[in-house]
């Protein structure tokens, strides 16, 4: 009866304009009858819209019309005043729900529900159960809403629902979440609840977390089709037994020569209930376990009572037989009574078994066990039942037996086990071979159905008292999670389901020993490693596929009343909580329908299973009523793809021989004349043996879904107008038979070849991984048909349009897998896989193979059995051209303008190009496998390989190589992915991916040659004539191409493709060349040599990656090479040329040492630095300076950590060799010559304390020669001196005190230093002399100015280019725009510098000086680097302050003369520029130069101070600052002393005290913006703006921005004054002086000695004379009157 409602109708039916298919009268339409005789014709039912989908209730009908509009028909018992009956041709349309659009309807027996577009829920019909939803109604007219909320979020949010179900008294709904939720009356809800009706709609708990896919209600049952677990969620560890009835829940069946390890253990309770009544759920708890001391210890046997079962009581007969087993194998029957008087009468009265007190039934009492019955069913099986409660019998097997089955055959199960659950094995093994028994009397239909039941152990002996059954309580999820967990398990039966039918089992044991004594052989072959490791249903489909396409891997959950065995669980008994039939879980069920008792299910493979009552053949099978799923009977060929199951009747749509669908019918025939009796008067009613064909199905067109309910059959048929209709039936039959016939020979011939015990020997290793491999995409191939014929199916009964086309919108899922599937094949059948197939199969199939002709649709006579087999597997291949042809088809009810049109002429050409592809592809592989066959046998081994396939081979002299001897065998054999060169012994592989071929030109010879170059040879080929030669042209160049573009597809025009790209990326590994012999490289080529980004590896371990050209490293490379003696690599990483290490690197050494700079052919050479040693080992020392051939050579700084020296001077050969200086950290200063790293000379040494040698050296600090001495205090010595500093000197000379003569000698006596030190132009020339190389300069100022330029642009786009390449070292946004900025040459037009071009050139050179990347930024830094290396640490010693200021310039005067070449416009240093005269605003300015005393303004002249310095010195500012401090200490803390006492002062004080006049004093000063009175005790208020503006002298570095403050100071002094006199005031330098001597002692800076040096020593030649160059000298006189000023 009950509907199932077809699919989500989630699209409405668009009318296919397009088509010309929009006559409403020739889609939708619906016909309806009853019955089956030959005499019934269908009524059309007449609507003004198409019918989408129909349900029918016991007497009623729904409808749902395009628009979302619903119609009803039938006896309405719930319309009061309406008309209650409307005949099936006249419908009503519901108009309580006019304005809402419907997109599902349901009807139940005597209820309806209807989903609308939003996911909600409206009822109407009779509610005395709750059925509707709505309490307080016992019946509901029209249409109401009814809210599904989730309690569990707050506040309640609404569920959408995507479809209803309805039963007699409940009714379900699959929410968009795809849970199921419940309301009405019964076990049928599945809900946690013994109070009914449940008016609200609530979860079934039980199936929350699972995925449904539909669900469907009988009269008192329920069905839900749900979707597998995925693998991973399924492998938790499970309980070996069952947590209700305690029964094992894995068991065993041996099936004639294996063994079948089954899980398939039905819990018959389900629920267990309290002694209040109420029911509760379990948690799974297994008894604790004893272990057994050895194999023959005796198992203690307590005797426990035994569950009791429902029994089926369809038929009347009352002598229940139990069957067990002796051990001998023979059958005893026993009664009921035999077995009780086994039992003791403890046993039979429960109770005290094992425990004072311990109930061992699971029911309290016979009343509690009536109650609860009654309440399942209120039906008289109650009764029957309750007398039944039996006690198990006490059982002990013979210890070997048993040890037998743990240990050998159940390889999961420990020998481990307790009494009881060895009774259960026992007992539900008796029950297993009673059934068996069973299933042999149904064999041979013994009319008389023998019922028995499966005992379980109900309770542990000495379970804790008070707990009824001995289970602890605990909580409802737990138990939950345990049943999840065993559903989630997949059977591992292999075995078919006939077979399962024909042993009527729903789960079997057989114990060896019991039944027969087990064979050795059996044994060994149970502990086998079974050689199949291929899943034969790939789980979880197509990884791209995802949501696409239906899923095949589902279950059929159950659960409701079971007394018809409507469940399919084997039993009769009801169950409170879904429950998954285990049988149906592997055979992909697609839709499931439910009768009013009956149940059925539709797979993909188009078969129907079906079970409950068949009271009138409504199963399509003459089993009695059946308990587990069957087959319905149906002629070959026939393919159901919908269902509809009504009261006492299934109808079925199926696929004939055309593909126009075809109605079946079985069930309960019905008469007009009867229609008035009582429905359950079923002895005037015939049925059919089997489904029956409905012969008018012809004239109603293409039916699209059918429905019953009832006595009544509906179907919905499109009249086929364009052919479009037919079309997409056409297609989705073929599809629906490719699949049946795909699967077909997936279980008769794959499945049974992998299983077979000599394969493993007649493949060989690799041959089986080859099969498993072409299993592995076979079964893949199968399994996408399987969802595509699915989803097809139900596009037809839903939207029958083109866009619902999977295979046209994502083609490439199904173009890879045929793609991936033929290579399989073809890798098997190359490499002789078939040949070696076919006598396993021989043994398989016998002689006469007919199935495998049938399946491989093969005609002719005497075939070989290989042949067959490599027909049969390419047999899929063929499908392409079918989908081709059904896509053209369809294609032709549309315009050719049309975008479907288009979609499907795209779809055609794809496939039908692919099966060209495939059909070539077998073609290669099966030349190359008579190839092989042919072939010498020596040199198959090592060149077979399954990818492999002949392209062409010179066999017949067409190809020789040039210069060959005369005798010398040559042949050449060309692959798919290499060239081979077969002699006689011997053969050479040349990969493809790294093979150039190129035709010799023929102008002036008879040859016909081809150059072919490979890495390491480069060898002529003749060809014996032009055509041959063009032929091994093209064929070589085409593999090459193919093999480059990863074999996938070669176009249709193979013949007319371009080159195979002479530049590519491909992996060799060197065999020859002596520098890279064994070593692999991968990365880019170009005409056989690698060229471009790429990586070699040796053997050793050594590994380069970077840039090559022409065969060598060149370019920026990282090369990697591991030290022979520490267990460390020697890391370089920069520049190589030619295979060489040259240009700019960092080499990180094994023994730590660090060296960054210049290399030339692998030697350190030019500029770098190198760090020894870390901080805390034996050596730590920098150098930085010069290398000349790996040694340092020229100007350096040496900086010995561990001694605290610091040499800067010149080195030879890693000698001091030459001028230096060396300092100390203990002050100690010297300058001088060296030799032989050695102090050998004249030098001069000072310490600290300024004592002064000036002499003769001969070692390191040791004096030996001539020299004088000059102490601190003046006195000094002149003679011979030898000793070392420090530790006596010998002294032979004369001691002078000169301030007792006059002071004239005393001027001579000062020490000049840095005469002796290294001249400062000629301190780092290899660092400038890199500049100029990287300009393209030989050497200083020799060069080309364009080249110059050019060189930058490509320093700059390298660098950038390298930086995109390493993420590891990109750069940052602004040094991004930096280099953008800079790649344009400000050197535009030639001519004589102007002010605005010279602020061009000014910018640039701040911007070029920013980023290393540039040359001049990377002279900066390395500029930059030196000088902190020198001055830093132990250098910063005053007395260096001289050469850092001299250094400095020298920088300025070299970079300048770089600055000049590049902008050889430029005037020369204290050149002018001319101004510009146009401009008002520089007249202006000029015009008052002549009021004040001005020097041009800075800039004007040019200087590389100007210049350079603002981008310089801020760099050197630190070191250079320190210097001066160092210097000038003595003064400044003079100065300082004198800042602080002064500042003591009060405003007025100072400036009395500092002599200002007094109209100069301020008289009020603003304080937080408001004016006040200057005060005696007013303090540092009085010219506050002045003092702030000189405090920032100290924040600026160069001179020209130390003077702009000073200007600035003095505007802001003469601001104040200004405001307080009159107008016309000019300074004079006696009123300006103390004025600002006050604002200098206000302004309180440190170290202005420091400041006023460095200004005075960096300061511009040209501004000396200006104005300020009087302010300056203004400060300076300021600073030495505070040192001296007395205060009073």
């Amino acid at each position: 009866m009950h509907q199932h409602c077809h699919g989500q109708i989630s699209v409405m039916e668009s009318q296919r304009k397009s088509s010309g298919e929009d006559s409403s009268g020739e889609r939708g339409s619906l016909h309806t009858w009853k019955g089956y005789s030959c005499s019934v014709t269908p009524e059309r039912v007449l609507l003004s819209r198409p019918v989408l989908q129909a349900a029918l209730g016991t007497r009623h009908g729904v409808l749902l019309v395009e628009g979302g509009q619903v119609y009803s028909f039938g006896e309405f018992r719930w319309k009061q005043s309406q008309v209650s009956e409307v005949g099936p041709l006249k419908p009503v349309l519901e108009s309580a729900l006019s304005g809402q659009c419907v997109v599902a309807v349901a009807a139940g027996s005597f209820h309806s529900g209807a989903v609308t577009e939003d996911g909600g829920v409206h009822m109407w019909g009779e509610n005395s159960f709750g059925q509707c939803g709505l309490s307080s109604l016992t019946v509901v007219p029209n249409p109401t809403p009814v809210a599904v909320l989730d309690p569990d979020t707050s506040p309640p949010h609404t569920i959408r629902v995507l479809e209803l179900a309805c039963g007699e008294q409940h009714s379900l709904a699959l929410s968009a979440q795809h849970e199921v939720w419940a309301w009405g009356s019964g076990c049928q809800l599945g809900l946690v609840t013994t109070i009914f009706p449940v008016w609200k709609p609530q979860k079934v708990e039980h199936l929350a977390g699972r995925h449904v896919l539909q669900v469907a209600c009988g009269a008192f049952h329920s069905l839900a089709l749900v979707r597998c677990l995925p693998p991973q969620e399924a492998r938790r560890p499970l309980p070996d037994k069952c947590g209700q009835c305690n029964q094992l829940l894995y068991t065993m069946t041996d099936k004639e020569d294996h063994v079948i390890i089954s899980d398939s253990h039905y819990c018959p309770l389900g629920v267990e209930l309290l002694a209040d009544g109420e029911a509760r759920l379990e948690p799974g708890r297994s008894p604790p376990l004893r272990l057994r001391g050895s194999p023959s210890e005796p198992l203690s046997s307590h005797t426990s009572a035994s569950a009791p079962g429902l029994h089926p009581s369809i038929t009347d007969h009352t002598d229940y037989e139990r069957r067990t087993v002796a051990q001998n194998g023979e059958i005893l029957t026993t009664t009921d009574s035999d077995i009780s008087a086994a039992g003791t009468d403890s046993d039979r009265t429960v109770g005290g078994v094992g425990g004072a007190g311990s109930q061992n039934s699971p029911y309290p009492d016979d009343q509690a066990v009536k109650e609860y019955l009654k309440k399942l069913s209120d039906t008289s099986l109650a009764e029957e039942t309750a007398k039944m409660t039996i006690a198990g019998a006490s059982f002990q097997p013979p210890a070997d037996s048993l040890d037998l089955l743990t240990s050998d055959l159940l390889p999961g199960v420990m020998p481990v086990t307790t009494s009881s659950a060895l009774n259960s094995l026992v007992s539900s093994c008796a029950s297993a071979v009673a059934e068996r028994v069973v299933s042999t009397c149904e064999a041979l239909s013994l009319k008389k159905r023998i019922n028995c039941y499966y005992p379980g152990v109900g309770g542990v002996a000495g379970a804790p008292g008070g707990v009824p059954g001995g289970f602890p309580g605990g909580p409802a999820e737990e138990r939950v999670r345990l049943e999840e967990s065993m559903q989630g398990k997949k059977s591992c039966s292999t075995g078919d389901i006939r077979e399962e039918e024909a042993e009527g089992l729903s789960r079997r044991l057989s114990l060896p020993g019991l039944l027969s004594q087990v064979s050795p052989r059996l044994l060994r072959r149970a502990s086998r490693p079974r050689v199949r490791a291929v899943p034969l249903t790939p789980v979880g489909g197509l990884p791209e596929a995802g949501e696409l396409l239906p899923s095949l891997q589902t279950e059929v959950w159950s659960w409701g009343r079971g007394e018809e065995g409507q469940l399919g669980h084997g039993d009769n008994l009801p169950r409170l909580q879904p429950l998954c039939i285990k049988c149906l879980s592997s055979k992909e069920v697609v839709l499931v329908a439910a009768g009013a008792h009956h149940s059925l299910a539709l797979t993909a493979q188009s078969q129907v299973f079906s079970w409950g009552s068949n009271s009138s053949g409504q199963l399509g099978h003459m089993a009695c009523p059946t308990t587990i799923p069957r087959l319905a009977k149906l002629s070959e060929g026939i393919r159901v793809w919908d269902v509809g199951a009504g009261a006492q009747h299934t109808l079925l749509l199926a696929d004939g021989d055309c593909y126009q669908p075809i109605l079946y019918y079985s069930g309960q025939q019905v008469r007009e004349a009867a229609q008035d009796a009582p429905q359950d008067q079923t002895e005037g009613y015939s049925y059919t043996q089997q489904p029956v064909l409905l012969p008018f199905c012809m004239n109603l067109g293409y039916v699209s879904g059918v429905f019953a309910g009832g006595q009544s059959c509906v179907a919905l048929a499109d009249r086929n107008v364009t052919g479009f209709i037919a079309s997409l039936h056409e297609l989705a039959a073929a599809e629906r038979k490719f699949y049946c016939k795909l699967s077909s020979v997936k279980n008769q011939i794959l499945r049974p070849l992998l299983d077979l015990e000599s394969l493993g020997t007649a493949l060989g290793p690799a041959s089986t991984v080859l099969l498993q491999s072409l299993a592995r995409c076979y079964c893949r191939l199968c399994h996408l048909t399987g969802q595509h014929s699915a989803l097809l199916t139900a596009n037809l009964r839903r939207r029958r349009e083109v866009k619902s086309l999977v295979m046209l919108e994502h083609a490439s899922i199904f173009l890879d897998t045929y793609n991936e599937y033929c290579c399989s094949v073809g890798n098997f059948l190359v490499m002789g896989g078939f040949q070696a197939l076919a006598k396993p199969s021989l043994d398989f199939f016998g002689k006469c193979p007919e199935l495998l002709q049938r399946l491989a649709e093969s005609s002719e006579e005497n075939i070989p059995l290989s042949d067959l087999l490599v027909a049969l597997f390419y047999l899929p291949m063929r499908h392409l051209h079918e989908y081709g042809r059904l896509l053209l088809k369809l294609g032709t009810c549309f315009e050719v303008s049309s975008v479907d049109y288009q979609k499907l002429q795209d779809g055609c050409s794809k496939f039908e190009a692919l099966a060209l592809h495939l059909k070539r592809r077998r073609k290669e592989a099966e030349y190359t496998y008579h190839f092989w066959k042919s072939f010498p046998g020596k040199m198959t081994d090592s060149l077979r390989k399954p990818p492999r396939r002949l392209i062409c081979e010179s066999s017949n002299k067409a190809l020789t190589l040039q210069n060959s001897g005369r005798f010398s065998v040559n042949w050449f054999i060309l692959f798919n992915d290499a060239l081979v060169h077969a002699q006689f012994s011997t053969h050479h592989v040349f990969p493809l991916a790294t093979l150039w071929v190129e035709p010799i030109p023929e102008e002036n010879t008879d040859l016909y040659g081809l150059k072919v170059i490979s890495p390491e040879e480069t060898f002529t080929l003749l060809a014996c004539s032009s055509m041959e030669k063009a032929k091994w042209l093209r064929s070589i160049k085409q593999a090459v191409d193919q093999a480059m573009s990863g074999a996938g597809q070669s176009g249709s025009g193979a013949g007319q493709r371009a080159e195979p790209p002479i530049s590519r990326t491909a992996s060799y590994t060197f065999y020859k060349d002596s520098r890279l012999k064994e070593a692999t490289y991968e990365g880019r080529w170009l005409a056989g040599k690698p060229n471009g980004r790429g990586m070699v590896k040796w053997l050793d371990g050594r590994i380069y990656t970077g840039t090559f050209k022409n065969g060598l490293e060149d370019g920026f490379g990282d090369y990697v090479m591991p030290s022979k003696t520490l267990n460390l690599n020697d890391h370089y990483q920069g520049h190589w040329k030619e295979g060489k290490m040259h240009g700019i690197g960092t080499y990180k050494y094994a023994t730590g040492e660090l060296y960054e700079g210049s290399f030339q052919d692998n030697m350190r050479h030019g500029h770098g630095m190198l760090r020894s040693g870390t901080l805390n080992s034996s050596s730590p020392s920098v150098f930085i300076g010069q290398w000349v051939h790996d040694k340092k050579t020229g100007y350096g700084v040496f900086d010995d950590i561990t001694r605290g020296e610091k040499y800067m001077g010149m080195w030879q050969d890693d000698q001091r060799q030459g001028t230096g200086v060396i300092v100390t950290q203990f002050g100690l200063y010297y300058e001088g010559a060296f030799n032989n790293n050695k102090m050998q000379g004249t030098g001069v040494l000072l310490s600290e304390d300024n004592t002064t040698y000036e002499g003769e050296f001969s070692e390191d600090w040791t004096l030996n020669g001539k020299g004088v001495l000059t102490m601190a205090n003046g006195d000094y010595f002149e003679g011979t001196f030898t000793g070392e500093w420090g530790s006596g000197l010998k002294v032979t000379g004369s001691f002078f005190k000169p301030n007792l003569y006059d002071s004239d000698g005393d001027k001579g006596r000062a020490v000049k230093l840095g005469r002796l030190a290294v001249r400062p132009e000629e301190k780092w020339r290899a660092v400038f002399e890199e500049c100029w190389m990287r300009l393209g300069c030989e050497a200083p100022g020799q060069g080309e100015n364009q080249r110059a330029w050019e060189n930058i642009a490509v320093a700059l786009t390298t660098s950038r280019r390298q930086h995109r390449d390493c993420p590891e070292m990109n750069l940052s946004q602004s040094h991004n725009r930096t280099l953008e900025s800079l790649e344009f040459n400000p050197q535009q037009h030639v001519g004589p510098v102007t002010m605005e071009k010279y602020d061009r050139i000014r910018h640039y050179l701040i911007k070029a000086c920013d980023t290393p990347l540039h040359p001049l930024g990377r002279l900066m830094e390395t500029l930059v680097a030196v000088y902190r290396m020198t001055y830093v640490g132990v250098g910063a010693n005053r007395r260096l302050l001289l050469q850092a200021v001299n250094e400095i310039m020298s920088y300025l005067a070299r970079i300048f003369q770089l600055v000049r070449f590049l902008f050889p416009d430029l005037p020369e240093e204290g050149g002018v520029i001319p101004e510009p005269s146009s401009d008002p605003q520089d007249k202006k300015d000029s015009n008052c130069a002549d009021t004040q005393l001005e020097s041009p303004k800075p800039g004007r002249v040019v200087s590389s101070s100007s210049l350079l310095l603002p981008v310089l010195l801020p760099r050197l500012y630190p070191p250079l600052f320190t210097l001066y401090a160092l210097e000038k200490e003595r003064e400044d803390n003079v100065y300082w002393e004198c800042v602080l006492r002064l500042n003591k002062q009060p405003d007025m004080a100072l400036l009395a005290f500092l002599g200002v006049q007094h109209k100069f004093w301020p008289v009020s000063v603003p304080v937080l913006g408001e004016r006040t009175e200057v005060v005696s005790s007013t303090k540092d208020a009085c010219f506050a703006s002045a003092t702030e503006t000189l405090q920032q002298i100290s924040t600026t570095f160069t001179p020209s921005d130390k003077l702009q403050v000073i200007q600035l100071t003095f505007e802001e002094i003469t601001k104040e004054v200004v405001s307080s006199l009159e107008d016309s005031f000019l300074w004079s330098m006696d009123d300006l002086f103390p004025v600002f001597l006050y604002v200098v002692l206000r302004a309180r800076i440190r170290n202005l000695g420091s400041e006023v040096s460095l200004i005075e020593d960096l300061m511009d030649p040209c501004v000396q004379h200006g104005e300020h160059g009087i302010m300056f000298t203004t400060l300076k006189a300021c600073y030495y009157q505070i040192q001296h000023e007395k205060t009073t």
